[in-house]
């Protein structure tokens, strides 16, 4: 499946910014069953590519003048395919036991321990253990936009019941590491086939202890072709494609816009 993915990104401010930094994860992974043909990225001040601990490629932007607005625009086509199903291999970057250390967002309290050790107690079939793990939790924890913000962790959205799907994804990963069971964040993008659908997504990756099982607790289902992996990290704040911090200015607005298509591009050549 060829997809043709548009993310915009705009800050505005009521006052003039003096200084800021972003960190921008907008480039697919090239790993699995994501194969990059073309991809740009547009924004102003001054970028330095570098590719973090997780693997991800990330350009650090810096506007050392006043500006009152920023637009970011990520653009491209990616190939994707179902060679290896929901699996992705290990890309060696870190040591897997470093997705059991436990973060603010992922951290468990008892009742995500008990939810981690029962999907796990005596069961062999590890994919049906996480399908039922993701519909447990996709059931609880109804998807709500505007319920929650980025600072809420896996427990505080287990006790209200609401969340989307970097909620979603925080509690399966805490669940999951309580019981001993790597599991890391991903940001990427979805294809629905629903222009009124959100594109901008996140999951979860659990280890089996060979390769990484995708799991889409929000759809409660296993990832596959229609999905695109942007970055990985511990946490949502490990790889969350747009993070900063500024010096100066008051009243930001920002605005994220995502497109995904499925692209006749490349039929076309």
């Amino acid at each position: 499946m060829f997809l043709h993915i548009r993310h915009e990104t705009r800050y505005r401010y009521e006052q003039p910014v003096q200084y800021s930094i972003q960190a921008l994860r907008l480039t697919p992974r090239p790993e699995g069953r994501i194969r990059l043909h073309e991809w740009s990225i547009s924004a102003p001040g001054r970028r330095r590519a570098q590719t973090d601990a997780y693997g991800n490629l990330s350009h650090v932007l810096t506007l050392d003048e006043p500006h009152d607005e920023i637009r970011i625009l990520a653009e491209g086509w990616v190939e994707t395919d179902d060679r290896w199903g929901p699996y992705i291999p290990d890309e060696g970057r870190l040591p897997v036991i470093a997705y059991l250390q436990e973060t603010a967002l992922t951290r468990a309290d008892d009742a995500l321990k008990a939810l981690g050790r029962g999907f796990m107690a005596g069961r062999e079939n590890f994919e049906e253990a996480m399908q039922q793990l993701m519909e447990v939790i996709a059931s609880r924890v109804a998807y709500f936009p505007g319920k929650t913000s980025v600072e809420c962790s896996a427990v505080d959205v287990w006790r209200q019941s609401t969340g989307v799907c970097q909620d979603h994804a925080h509690v399966m990963i805490a669940a999951c590491r309580s019981s001993g069971i790597p599991a890391r964040y991903v940001s990427g993008y979805l294809y629905t086939g629903d222009s009124g659908h959100a594109a901008s997504h996140a999951w979860a990756e659990v280890w089996d202890g060979g390769q990484w099982l995708s799991c889409d607790t929000t759809h409660h289902r296993f990832t596959d072709s229609a999905y695109c992996r942007l970055a990985v990290g511990r946490d949502y704040l490990d790889a969350c494609p747009v993070r900063g911090v500024r010096r100066g200015g008051w009243g930001e607005i920002m605005q994220a816009t995502v497109w995904v298509d499925q692209s006749q591009y490349f039929s076309q050549q």
